[in-house]
C-alpha cells in the first residue's frame, strides 16, 4: 500500500495548528508566571494562575491521545475526516482554555468537545484497524 504524503496534507496541518495551540498554552503560562509572581519552580498559587497552568498542563495531557489517534484514524479511515474531527479538537481545546480562564466550572463545555472528539478518533482508529486486518 502506497502513500501519498498530499493526502495527508490536512492532518499535518491540525498536527502543526494542534502543537501551536499548545505552544500558545506554554507561552500563557509565563506571561501569568511573571503577572502573579509564581516563580518557578512553583506550580501554584493565584487561582488566576492555577487555572492557565492547568489549561497548559490538562493540553498536554490530551496530546498524548489526541496526536496518535487523529494519525491512526486518518491512516486507516480517512485524512479529511480526521483532519475535521483533529479540527474540532482544536476548537474544543479554545472553548476549554476560554471557559476555563474565566472560572473552572466554564471549562466543562469545551471538555465535553475535546471528549467527543477524542473518542471519535480512538473508536474509528479502533474500528479502521479490524477491518485492515480482518479484510
Amino acid at each position: 500500500m502506497a502513500i501519498a504524503l498530499q493526502e495527508f496534507s490536512w492532518t499535518s496541518l491540525v498536527t502543526v495548528l494542534a502543537l501551536m495551540l499548545y505552544f500558545a498554552f506554554t507561552a500563557n503560562v509565563g506571561r501569568a508566571r511573571m503577572k502573579y509572581k509564581v516563580l518557578p519552580p512553583q506550580t501554584s498559587g493565584d487561582p488566576d494562575f492555577d487555572r492557565v497552568f492547568r489549561v497548559q498542563q490538562n493540553t498536554l495531557e490530551q496530546l498524548v491521545l489526541f496526536i496518535p489517534s487523529l494519525w491512526l484514524f486518518s491512516l486507516f479511515v480517512s485524512p479529511i475526516w480526521g483532519a475535521v474531527i483533529g479540527a474540532i479538537w482544536i476548537v474544543g481545546r479554545l472553548v476549554y482554555a476560554w471557559g476555563y480562564y474565566q472560572a473552572t466550572e466554564k471549562r466543562l463545555p469545551g471538555f465535553g468537545i475535546n471528549a467527543l472528539a477524542i473518542v471519535s478518533l480512538l473508536l474509528g482508529s479502533l474500528v479502521g484497524i479490524i477491518l485492515t486486518i480482518v479484510d
